[in-house]
């Protein structure tokens, strides 16, 4: 499933990942460059297992840690309330 930040989310670049910026709380999250892919992959209208896939390439890690950390970012995104 595609992925998508809500209105108050504000997000930017940098040269170590992204920087999001929920201004409903007033507070920065922080993505490291594998949650700033997997993010990239699915916003571009990836799903996970598309995410999943770009991870294991990219960064040489086996399919099912790949598997489990799409999993926990999206989980911890939609439970956050940054994305739906």
């Amino acid at each position: 499933m595609a992925l998508k930040f809500g209105a108050d989310v504000s997000t930017a670049q940098t040269d170590y990942g992204t920087v999001l910026l929920d201004e409903r709380a007033g507070q920065y999250w922080e993505l490291n460059p594998t949650a700033t892919l997997v993010v990239s992959t699915l916003m571009a209208g990836g799903d996970e297992a598309d995410a999943v896939a770009a991870l294991a390439d990219e960064f040489d890690v086996d399919l099912a840690q790949a598997t489990r950390d799409v999993e926990a970012l999206v989980r911890e995104l939609r439970t956050s309330g940054l994305a739906a």
